[in-house]
């Protein structure tokens, strides 16, 4: 292992030493909870082409409460917990189907995107109707699946890895930081909940909400299993360079399109649960350090703003306006992974973060 670094205390923060965190200047303890903030918005509705260049700001203020407070919620449980990556994953897939089947009821509401440009999309997801509960897999699919990989996943690893080793895997907030994210999530949600109500007019039925409902309360339950805090013993195979760890990731985005109705989705389900075991086994040895978190977790983000060229935004805008939000995106993305795969190659991380 590389440096003689221990696994066990860098997996879990609890064993870091906290005095050295609690002693930075508050707003160097806020920083990365204000960018990540923020950050979680843009990742999950403009960094993919969703919305034109002058659209970025609104989206910001308007959903950032929402989509940024539940990043650094699912972010801070996971750290105070001293669990890892697959309590992440679990919690953001709880929000996705949260988010998706409670709050703006896309998942259910055939109608969510007639006002949009990808009003055409709605037969290909009908195809995929789930009888008695009447909504898409496909678009279930897509909805959560964006929702783990671009609006929580991509910025927590993009923060963390612009961070020092010793504030990336501890907390940053304590209990009334928490409690401030928490009222701001919940207004945010409800805000939303409320303009999409009003906008769209559709209420889903009491099965649906009751299997959503569910649905989220299973995957939490699942997340917070004891399993995901204890310490595993690394072992000796090597894993591959940083940047093969992105290709799979790619694969998964890549091959979930390659045919419509049911024979897709298993496509793409089974292109996804490959590429996670095939992750969670690269992790689990020993040369797996934060520089692989990055690739696997930023991966996603980066075709998303690849094919942004390729589709419009949610609403029509101008040939100039979708190319500069394009560019924006473009920029914004480059900058960002560069920068934190900079810090870490300039710092020589051996921080390693597995599976478990």
């Amino acid at each position: 292992m590389p440096n003689g670094s221990d696994p066990v205390t860098a997996d879990h923060p609890a064993a870091d030493h906290p005095a050295a965190a609690d002693r930075l200047p508050l707003r160097r303890r806020l920083l990365p909870v204000i960018a990540l903030l923020l950050l979680a918005p843009w990742a999950a509705e403009c960094s993919w082409g969703g919305f034109a260049i002058d659209d970025f700001l609104p989206v910001l203020i308007f959903l950032g409460p929402m989509y940024g407070g539940a990043a650094i919620l699912i972010r801070e449980a996971a750290r105070h917990l001293g669990a890892g990556w697959p309590t992440i994953v679990l919690l953001a897939a709880a929000f996705g189907v949260l988010q998706a089947g409670l709050v703006d009821q896309s998942l259910f509401n055939p109608d969510f995107l007639d006002d949009t440009q990808y009003a055409d999309t709605r037969a290909a997801a009908e195809a995929t109707l789930v009888p008695g509960l009447e909504f898409s897999l496909r678009q279930a699919f897509d909805y959560v699946g964006n929702h783990i990989v671009l609006t929580i996943c991509a910025p927590i690893v993009l923060i963390e890895s612009l961070l020092g080793p010793k504030r990336r895997l501890r907390p940053w907030l304590g209990w009334p930081g928490l409690a401030v994210v928490g009222v701001l999530y919940l207004l945010g949600s409800l805000l939303i909940f409320s303009n999409i109500n009003d906008d769209k007019g559709f209420l889903a039925n009491p099965l649906q909400l009751i299997f959503a409902a569910l649905l989220v309360l299973a995957l939490v339950a699942t997340a917070l299993l004891p399993r995901w805090r204890r310490p595993h013993p690394r072992r000796t195979r090597r894993a591959p360079h940083p940047l093969w760890v992105g290709l799979p990731v790619v694969l998964v985005r890549l091959g979930s399109d390659l045919t419509p109705g049911w024979a897709g989705v298993a496509i793409a389900l089974g292109l996804a649960a490959a590429v996670g075991g095939l992750i969670a086994y690269w992790s689990s040895g020993s040369g797996w350090g934060q520089r692989h978190v990055l690739v696997a977790g930023t991966a996603g983000l980066v075709t998303a703003a690849a094919f942004a060229y390729l589709v419009p935004p949610y609403s029509p805008a101008s040939p100039a306006a979708a190319l500069a939000g394009d560019v924006a995106v473009t920029v914004v993305t480059v900058a960002l992974v560069g920068a934190a795969w900079w810090r870490l190659r300039r710092a020589s991380p051996t921080v390693h973060v597995g599976a478990s």
